[in-house]
């Protein structure tokens, strides 16, 4: 997470130094979105079947090859490419710590979750400071160079990781978690989860740059973002295995509606601080109760699987929206961006509690 969080702060800077359009900008971030759809859609049930250490392993050494493409590409082909790999890479790696998370000790495995989302933060919290600070005195590339290096050393921790496969694995997952009420429920919900993270990745720095904020600016902001969720997912991810989820997460992503219809009408950097921190925190709420959700509507037998399908529709929605807000900031201004992002995750969640009633409720 540092990393993608690293490149999310320096978007402003690509574009200055680059050349770049915002659609060109939305592309590159929507890239690694595509990328990660593909790996989890793909890959993610290998991780049921007994593989998921080995998937962690592809998925750690492809990512090494984007970052360290990152520290010399110069064209927009370049950018897209190397983000393809950390995607991808990402996409990988995910479904198969989710399934460590849940069979580590199942009667935890909300708690699981939100220390997992935590940490993820942690990197998230770090990169976009680092990135910014590195940035002045290095310049575009060191933060790439450094974000390499952090991979690198990752790996001998990863290559000691042992995962657990099902004992009886769910044939053509895929399919058949797609007919399951309670998934299409959850599929819902995280439609309107990652609409609101494909829209702010692609263009919160651009955003609020042009505001009038400083790159160390933008880093703090994407910091702020990220501190409620260390301190808040853990707990969240405990109360949400114990109440339930569907009404939690009708809360916690109606909240983020309002947070996010409020960045049309607010144009100080300073002011927009706060409901930046209350999205935050409702963000905390919702991450690990999907992630829970989505275990309880797969089962045991297709828990990867299950992890998969979520992050793999997830990210085709947030490829869609730092695209489609991309081009809408473009020739329509903030704004548009927010109201339409808002007003599509009303539409998800009404679906959402249609398919789910009855079948999200905790045990």
């Amino acid at each position: 997470m540092g990393g993608y969080a690293a490149i999310f702060t320096l978007l402003a800077q690509l574009r200055a130094i680059f050349g770049f359009t915002e659609f060109e900008v939305g592309a590159i971030t929507a890239s690694a979105f595509l990328a990660g759809f593909f790996a989890q859609i793909t890959l993610s049930r290998l991780a049921d079947t007994g593989h998921g250490a080995r998937l962690m392993k592809i998925g750690m050494a492809v990512s090494i090859i984007g970052a360290g493409w990152m520290c010399v590409a110069d064209s927009l082909t370049a950018w897209i490419l190397a983000r393809v790999l950390l995607g991808f890479g990402a996409g990988a790696v995910r479904p198969a710590m989710r399934r460590l998370a849940f069979v580590i000790n199942p009667a935890k495995a909300g708690e699981m979750l939100g220390r997992l989302a935590a940490w993820e933060m942690v990197g998230f919290l770090v990169g976009p400071i680092l990135s910014s600070v590195l940035f002045e005195l290095g310049g575009i590339t060191l933060p790439f160079f450094c974000l390499t290096a952090v991979l690198l050393a990752v790996v001998p921790f990863v290559l000691r990781v042992t995962i657990p496969g099902s004992e009886a694995p769910l044939e053509k997952p895929m399919r058949a978690l797609l007919k399951r009420p309670a998934m299409q429920s959850c599929i819902a919900l995280g439609v309107a989860f990652y609409l609101a993270v494909g829209a702010f990745d692609a263009l919160w720095a651009l955003f609020i740059s042009d505001l009038g904020a400083s790159q160390l600016y933008i880093g703090v902001t994407l910091s702020l973002f990220t501190l409620p969720m260390i301190l808040v997912a853990p707990v969240a991810g405990r109360y949400a295995s114990q109440h339930n989820l569907l009404r939690l997460l009708t809360k916690s992503l109606g909240l983020a509606v309002i947070m996010i219809t409020s960045y049309a009408f607010i144009d100080s950097i300073w002011w927009i601080c706060l409901p930046l921190v209350i999205h935050a925190i409702a963000d905390a709420v919702s991450m690990p109760a999907t992630q829970l959700a989505v275990g309880k509507a797969s089962g045991e037998t297709a828990l990867a699987a299950g992890q998969g399908l979520f992050g793999a529709v997830g990210l085709i929605v947030a490829a869609v929206a730092s695209l489609g807000g991309g081009y809408l900031y473009q020739t329509a201004g903030a704004a548009a961006v927010w109201i339409t992002v808002a007003s599509a995750m009303i539409v998800c969640l009404a679906f959402a509690y249609w398919r789910g009633r009855g079948l999200l409720e905790s045990t």
